[in-house]
């Protein structure tokens, strides 16, 4: 199956998310969180964004609502920032009336073989990806836990499971978005909150192609059941799916979106 097979985007809309507030970070740009937010208001919710990136945030809110006709409310935050994740979540519980779903995308990778790697590299990889993702999640809880539910999703990768050369501190740092969902997930079960996450092998976007070689791409693309890349919008309906009741029973798992064979 080539790429070209590919739907542009998803099918017909089934309404599982309807009623719910979604927030999703890291969803400027065209990658899978804006696939998130999108598929998300498609499904019914009540969407808010945020990014560290300001006026590509705008951007993304004014396609959501051109697609959607709806606008999603749109949070600049830097998911290092506690503070600044604290005040997301207060804000979009307030003009949302609670959060319902929290999507923890963001994450920073790059290549570097731990021969040369710097502790700038590594720090700051770990910081985006596994740090942030913990301090989102426990700021959320505090509008989840007296509500006594809720959904979060981690976005993980195959690599928390898989080596790849040049990849030791991303792979470290989702593999830690693995364990922390696992064990964050029995933590908060009492009060009726799930926990899981998403580990996609390859998503092309436009920003993975501006920091990854043709070269790489390729080959990692060719690995691959089908012979392609995923498009984001496949990676996020595994995440509505996650997001919805059809997953009800489910948490503290981890679910692989790949078609990649040995």
């Amino acid at each position: 199956m080539s790429e070209s097979t590919v739907a542009d985007w998803a099918g017909p809309a089934h309404n599982l998310l309807a009623g719910r507030t979604v927030l999703v970070t890291a969803a400027a740009g065209t990658g899978i969180g804006y696939a998130t937010a999108r598929r998300c208001a498609e499904e019914g919710a009540r969407v808010a964004i945020s990014d560290r990136h300001e006026r590509r945030l705008a951007e993304a809110a004014d396609r959501l609502a051109e697609l959607t006709g709806v606008r999603p409310l749109a949070v600049p935050c830097d998911v290092t920032d506690q503070r600044q994740i604290d005040h997301l979540m207060d804000v979009v519980a307030a003009e949302y009336g609670g959060i319902d779903v929290l999507v923890n995308n963001a994450g920073l990778g790059g290549t570097a073989s731990v021969l040369e790697m710097t502790d700038e590299q590594w720090d700051s990889v770990l910081a985006v990806t596994l740090t942030a993702t913990f301090k989102a999640t426990r700021s959320v809880l505090r509008h989840m836990v007296p509500r006594r539910r809720g959904v979060i999703i981690n976005n993980a990768s195959v690599l928390g499971w898989r080596a790849q050369a040049g990849q030791a501190h991303y792979a470290a740092a989702k593999a830690g978005v693995m364990a922390f969902t696992r064990c964050a997930a029995m933590d908060v079960a009492p009060y009726g909150i799930r926990i899981n996450a998403v580990a996609p092998s390859i998503a092309i976007h436009p920003h993975l192609a501006k920091v990854t070689s043709e070269e790489l791409l390729a080959e990692l693309a060719a690995r691959e059941a089908f012979g392609r890349a995923a498009q984001p919008w496949e990676i996020a309906n595994v995440i509505v799916f996650l997001a919805s009741d059809y997953s009800s029973y489910m948490t503290g798992e981890v679910v692989s979106v790949s078609s990649q064979h040995p």
